[in-house]
């Protein structure tokens, strides 16, 4: 009974702070939905919305201490629900096969490759021999060569001869899952083209296209206006095109971890909102008895908003974007409400209906990181105004805050930037205290300045002024990521890791009482697991393109060029700094000729063998060896265990680990499951 009665006090404890959890309910019935490696039938799904009802009326006959958690159970079952239904309503055609041949379709997105590519996605697809029936809803096209064609505008219908496949699946078991990306983009199908795009219909009308080629516009005028990686720097932060910014810059902007500068976020929207804001009272203040008959904070958050929704539809509306801006309406409303603006109730506010709106995006580093940011800021400035923390003397507060906020922030969104990116930026701190202020003080100013001076045809003026912040940004970026020991890296987490301790951080934030401490200690859990997780001892690309085995040096790579991406996302997720050549070189196996490849794994013997060379020359295989093939055999090898990329299109990438039974094989499709965007063979 003093259990119960200890629980029931604690409960009620947290009457008035329940709503903070609404959000975090439904996010554990959404990524319970997305954990799951079978696809739920019609039968699950409703037997999982007739439980919610029933819990829902078991709730309403429960005491008031203990009627939150049938409503939690809901909530969770909500989440699952609503992940569902929205996976089913982006379905869409995914190609099936490898393509080679003419396609055809009309321009809606234009953005670069990780080699720095232009890269051109496609709406209403025409592709020769395939019934509009199976034909992907949209594809993405990679232009690659160096013929003269036409430069693909927004809305203009074009035509090429391209290769295309299916989105890729994880490039090791456990990895990023680019085929449940593609399917919540509604891509069918990637690709690339060597021949030159034609153009066959003028830009086409439609909201979303004069936007776009609005946006496209002043993308090009301000990088023409501020030539280099200033005016690609200038075009990402106004219309979030970051075509025109090198990849050098953007790696230097990473190793300093000011790369979340470039993507409009919360930070962008917050200081437009919060700059136009400021600029609308102090203008209407100035109005002779104006402050005295109008309500003039509600008429400069209608005027901040209306800002907001006009940056909104500049920058394209991704998802990062979308989130920011909901975060930033959430706030002027509660001002014109005359609610608290920043609380963690608004914060609960924006992540419900971003959730509601996107359940996919809970998946996604830009989520995490911005509501973990968001979260974490609002209850330490918090506990400083309520006297729990110390805020310093008066003088000085301006500069705490500059501190405080730079360092929450960061150590917020560390775990999760390492978790994804596999990096820690060891001088990030003095990065962004460098840099961030001056974003507010200088760039955003001189941007709303640019846009108000343009019909005069003076944007100059702000263009230039948003120039110097702007290239002091790029200098500190510089000059940070050459110091020594800038950047450090970090092994990937296994999937329950980041989830742990998240849960940890909510709990130290969200919980009312003593027992918030606890968090600390689940926090600490999901560190120390993290630490000692091993990573495989082999690892196979879903194509046998590429084969990597543990040493005690890193990873040793079979091929030292080819399967790129792959090759940099596996030493990547080592925690390993070395590029694919270093990592080639590691290779120090018995080699029987030039590609063929021989490691040893426990008491396996791993062979590859790269290209039909290679297999024309390899005699019958013996049991026990694992042979990994980049060409499909036409024959029979022997007793041994192939794995060509016939077999390897049903079972992923796959992982050789080291178990207390000695190796095992672990597959992508056996982490991932069968889901409706999982492209498995069969």
């Amino acid at each position: 009974m003093r259990i119960l009665r200890a629980a029931e006090h604690a409960m009620l404890i947290q009457r008035g702070h329940l709503f903070h959890w609404v959000p975090v309910c439904l996010a554990i019935g959404i990524g319970g939905f997305f954990a799951l490696r079978f696809e739920p039938d019609i039968w699950l799904l409703a037997g999982a919305g007739t439980a919610a009802v029933a819990l829902w009326l078991l709730g309403r006959q429960m005491t008031e201490a203990f009627r939150p958690i049938p409503f939690a159970l809901v909530l969770i079952l909500a989440g699952a629900l609503l992940a569902a239904v929205r996976a089913h309503s982006v379905a869409g055609p995914v190609l099936g096969w490898r393509y080679y041949g003419p396609v055809e379709g009309r321009v809606v997105a234009l953005d670069r490759s990780g080699s720095d590519a232009v890269r051109v996605t496609l709406d209403r697809v025409v592709i020769a021999r395939v019934s509009p029936a199976r034909t992907p809803l949209r594809v993405r096209v990679s232009l690659h060569g160096d013929g003269a064609g036409i430069d693909p505008q927004p809305g203009m219908r074009v035509m090429t001869t391209a290769h295309l496949s299916p989105p890729g699946g994880p490039v090791e078991p456990g990895g990023f899952d680019f085929q449940r990306h593609a399917w919540f983009n509604r891509l069918g199908a990637v690709g690339y083209t060597r021949v030159p795009m034609l153009g066959l219909e003028a830009a086409q009308d439609g909201w979303s296209l004069v936007t776009f080629r609005l946006r496209m516009a002043m993308s090009a005028h301000i990088r023409a206006a501020l030539p280099g990686d200033v005016g690609g720097f200038a075009a990402a932060v106004t219309t979030g095109d970051r075509s025109g910014i090198s990849l050098r810059a953007l790696d230097t902007l990473r190793a300093s971890n000011t790369a979340h500068l470039l993507a409009i976020s919360g930070l962008h929207m917050g200081l437009l909102s919060g700059f136009v804001l400021g600029l609308l009272r102090l203008l209407l203040a100035a109005v002779p008895g104006a402050a005295l008959r109008w309500p003039v904070r509600k008429i400069a958050a209608v005027g901040a908003l209306v800002a907001a929704t006009g940056y909104l539809a500049l920058s394209g509306g991704n998802v990062a974007t979308e989130r920011a801006y909901v975060m930033a309406a959430v706030a002027l409303c509660a001002v014109m409400l005359n609610r608290r603006a920043i609380s963690l109730r608004a914060v609960a506010m924006a992540a419900l209906i971003v959730l509601v709106l996107r359940p996919e995006a809970l998946l996604g580093p830009g989520f995490q990181m911005s509501f973990a940011a968001t979260a974490a800021l609002v209850a330490v400035f918090g506990w400083m105004r309520g006297g729990v923390l110390s805020r310093g003397p008066r003088w000085l507060r301006p500069v705490v805050a500059v501190l405080v906020s730079s360092a929450v922030a960061g150590l917020a969104t560390a775990p999760i930037g390492a978790a994804h990116f596999n990096t820690v930026s060891h001088y990030g701190l003095l990065a962004n205290l460098a840099s961030v202020p001056l974003m507010g003080l200088l760039v955003v100013p001189a941007a709303v300045l640019a846009l108000v001076l343009a019909p005069l045809g003076l944007d100059g003026i702000g263009l230039w002024l948003m120039g110097l912040g702007l290239r002091w940004i790029l200098a500190v970026a510089d000059w940070v990521a050459g110091l020594d020991g800038a950047r450090g890296y970090v092994h990937g987490p296994a999937p329950w890791v980041l989830p742990l301790i998240a849960l940890g951080a909510l709990v130290l934030i969200l919980w009312q009482g003593r027992a918030r401490l606890s968090g600390l200690a689940v926090m600490a859990l999901g560190v120390v697991l993290w630490a000692g997780a091993d990573r495989p001892a082999a690892l196979i690309a879903e194509d046998g393109g590429i084969v990597g085995v543990m040493t005690t040096q890193g990873r040793a790579l079979s091929k030292e060029k080819g399967a790129g991406f792959v090759a940099q996302n596996w030493l990547e997720n080592d925690g390993d700094g070395a590029d694919q050549r270093r990592a080639a070189a590691r290779w120090q196996a018995g080699d029987v000729a030039d590609r063929t490849k021989l490691a040893t794994v426990g008491q396996i013997e791993l062979v590859h063998l790269i290209g039909k060379r290679a297999l024309a020359g390899f005699g019958p295989c013996a049991t026990g060896q694992v042979v990994v093939l980049s060409v499909t055999p036409d024959a029979p090898l022997g007793d041994c265990d192939v794995f060509d990329p016939k077999r390897l299109r049903t079972t992923g990438a796959i992982a050789l680990v080291q178990g207390r039974d000695g190796i095992r094989l672990r597959t992508a499709r056996q982490v991932a499951g069968d889901r409706m965007w999982s492209g498995w063979a069969r």
